[in-house]
């Protein structure tokens, strides 16, 4: 008898295993074939997202609106929020494999009277405990235990993922209003330089020495210059009140910076970018995909597994009797076993487990196409960068010629060697290639950035706490 115990616990085993294997067996791994290299031509085993967001954004005003944002920002703290809900669900999950014990306690009376002959009067009184466990024979619990850890490992990844967004995000807008600032520097010394310009042709006028041509010339460029400033004010109001939401500010919030010039800072110019497999195991959004498909699998193995018998045992036990004098003298006992099998649904769990299998193939294309649509990003921001780096020194050499080409017109107006026309026309060209060489800076700026935030980096710290 005891040999016949041990062979149906054996039997019993190797079956719950075999149904784990065959559920997943129609699974299919995912089919990655991931190049050697991150770019062609460019192997390292280094890479900048190894550098933590406040090392990578070495500006302090910078990593005080990053922080003030990591602790503020509404879609973090949702985030934040899931994942602790997730946690909790899977602590219940597991919770499953165990037996549930509970307890009763009743007090009955009752009052019959069927033939006439006087009423019976029968009181009853339960004290009982009871447990009830379902014997996880094919796996379903722990399957289903699988789906829910790899659903929190996804929200803990998806939070991951919002840090580093945000992070860029608030960068970005950071150094959109340097620029904007700038721009504004720049416009507020032009025209500086035009109003004095036109005192100047004005006298000049007056004095009979040029035509009321050039003094009108000399209005038109100070207030199209003039012109210029509502709109760009306009646009630092905007980007501050980005910047304020992203730290989960009101517009009324006040930012405490100083107008710099992005131009005086800095720019590395060589990234290395680090090996292939890093971006699959730094990148938050791909784990996250990854930990979707595991739950996708799990699903399955729940889905297969759901089509099996069920064996529940239930026992109860306590004390059961009518007077309360004798209760203790009155222990009850119940055991129940209960097999719970579907016989007729029509194919209906067979459907959702073949449904649950492509659900798993979507799942697990999506990774696919996440993968590759990583690569595709870092290799689009290795190019944004590097035309970006090329376009501000193309820019700056610009920038310098245009300065030359003022005090050359400058100089030549003044000795009657050119026309007014040639001044405003040099400072023209002048003023729009400040423009553009601040533009080119915050345009580097913002590639690097999303180079930075598209090989995963920014999120180490939040990172290495949930470890």
């Amino acid at each position: 008898m005891r040999i016949t115990h041990y062979i149906c616990i054996i039997l019993l085993s190797l079956v719950a295993l075999s149904s784990c294997g065959v559920a997943v067996k129609m699974c299919k791994e995912p089919q990655l074939n991931m190049p050697t290299e991150i770019v062609a031509g460019e192997l390292d085993s280094l890479t900048i997202a190894d550098l933590n967001w406040w090392e990578f954004y070495g500006d302090e005003v910078l990593k005080g609106f990053i922080e003030h944002a990591l602790n503020n920002n509404k879609d973090i703290l949702a985030a934040a929020e899931r994942v602790e809900q997730m946690r909790l669900l899977t602590r219940a999950s597991k919770s499953e494999l165990f037996p549930k014990i509970g307890a009763s306690v009743a007090a009955e009376y009752e009052v019959e009277n069927y033939t006439d002959e006087g009423h019976t009067e029968d009181l009853q009184l339960d004290l009982k405990a009871n447990l009830s466990w379902e014997i996880d024979l094919w796996g379903n619990i722990r399957w289903s235990t699988r789906k829910a850890a790899a659903e929190y490992l996804a929200t803990v990844e998806a939070e991951r993922a919002m840090r580093m967004t945000i992070i860029a995000e608030v960068a970005t807008a950071y150094y959109e209003l340097m620029a904007l600032e700038n721009e504004l520097l720049i416009v507020n010394r032009t025209l500086q330089t035009r109003s004095e310009g036109v005192e100047l042709a004005r006298l000049r006028y007056e004095g009979g020495l040029t035509s009321e041509t050039v003094y009108q010339q000399a209005q038109v460029e100070y207030a199209t210059t003039a012109s210029l400033i509502p709109a760009i004010e306009t646009k630092i109001e905007v980007t501050k009140n980005a910047l304020k939401m992203l730290m989960g500010e009101y517009p009324s919030f006040e930012l405490e910076y100083a107008r710099m010039r992005v131009l005086d800072r800095e720019i590395p110019s060589e990234l290395p970018l680090g090996l292939p497999s890093d971006l699959l195991t730094r990148r938050p959004d791909l784990r996250e995909s990854e930990q979707n498909l595991k739950a996708a699998s799990a699903a399955v193995g729940v889905a297969y597994t759901d089509r099996f018998p069920k064996l529940e045992i239930g026992l109860t036990g306590g004390w059961e009797n009518g007077a309360l004098a004798n209760f203790l003298r009155a222990p009850y006992g119940l055991a129940v076993g209960e097999i719970v099998a579907p016989l007729f649904e029509f194919g209906r769990r067979k459907a959702k487990y073949q449904a649950a299998i492509h659900a798993y193939d979507i799942a697990r294309l999506n990774y696919e196409e996440r993968v590759i649509g990583a690569f595709r990003e870092v290799n689009d921001a290795i190019v944004r960068y590097n035309n970006a780096r090329k376009a501000t020194e193309l820019k700056n050499a610009l920038r310098e010629a245009a300065l030359k080409y003022v005090e050359l017109a400058t100089f030549q107006y003044r000795y009657g060697d050119t026309r007014y026309i040639d001044v405003l026309d040099a400072q023209r060209r002048y003023f729009d290639a400040q423009i553009g060489l601040s533009n080119a800076v915050r345009d580097e700026y913002t590639a690097l950035i999303q180079l930075y935030k598209s090989l995963g980096g920014g999120w180490m710290e939040q990172a290495e706490e949930a470890e």
